[in-house]
This record gives structure tokens, sequence and C-alpha cells, in this order.
């Protein structure tokens, strides 16, 4: 389990920019030490995820949010390549997403997400759910040791 006092490297693969400035927000007022790195399409998560392009010198994250709906390459596209390698596989990626469809749900499952969060619309209620998110998987859950 990782302590308040240990760096958590988050990645958050949004493009709506509204939605990253909400989600840094609520990660900045929690109580966990994390660092908050954004992509903003399929494309360059990937990238990041493993080391290539501008993201050669990165650490791997212990944490992914990943939106559904992306530039150049979708969220669920994203997941089935960090879930289909074993370099990343064991990464944790949540789907955060405005989707609330069937169809979204049940292929982020599919493709191995480790859950779906619907973005809530109320803002005192999309706070809650990024601080419900940090607070489950920094505090109850105990994660693998970044190699």
């Amino acid at each position: 389990m990782k302590s308040v006092d240990t760096l958590v490297d988050i990645l958050l693969v949004e493009d709506n920019e509204g939605d990253i400035v909400l989600t840094t927000e609520a990660l900045e007022e929690s109580n966990i030490i994390n660092t908050v790195n954004v992509v903003r399409n399929g494309k360059e998560a990937i990238d990041y995820v493993f080391n290539e392009g501008n993201y050669k010198d990165v650490s791997q994250p212990d944490l992914i949010l990943l939106d559904v709906n992306l530039p150049l390459k979708s969220g669920h596209e994203v997941l089935t390549v960090i879930k289909g390698d074993e370099r990343t596989k064991h990464i944790p990626v949540i789907m955060l997403s405005t989707s609330s469809s069937e169809r979204d749900i049940n292929l982020s499952y599919k493709n191995h997400v480790n859950c779906y969060i619907t973005k809530p619309v109320e803002l005192t209620d999309f706070f809650d759910a990024v601080t419900n998110i940090e607070q489950f998987w920094f505090n109850t859950v105990k994660l693998p040791v970044r190699k």
C-alpha cells in the first residue's frame, strides 16, 4: 500500500480542457502526494506509457485515468494496447468518461479495464468521484511496486 508520503504518478488521458482542470484540481486537494501528467490524445498516451517519442524519460504511471473518446486513438484502443502488453498490463486503468453507454462499459471490461466511472455532471459530485478514486487506489488497494 502506498502511504500518503509516497509520491504517486498519475497519467490523465483527457482531451477536454475543462475536465483536465477539474480533475487536476480535485487531485491536488487530496492529502496524497501525487504527480499528475496529462496527455491529450490516444497516441500520446501510448507513447507515454511505452517511453516513446517525446516521453522517453518519463516514469511508468502508478495509475491511468483514461477517457473513452479521444483523438487519434480511442480510449478503447489505448486500453487494448496497455492491457495486451506484459510490460504494462499490471498498471491499473480507470475509464473516466462522460459516456454511460452500455457498449462502452462492456467493451472496457472486455478489454480488462480495472473500473469504469461515468463522470458526474455536478461539480461537487465530480470532485467526490475523483477523491474516491484516489482514496481507493492509494489507501485501500495494494499496487504493484514500480520497476
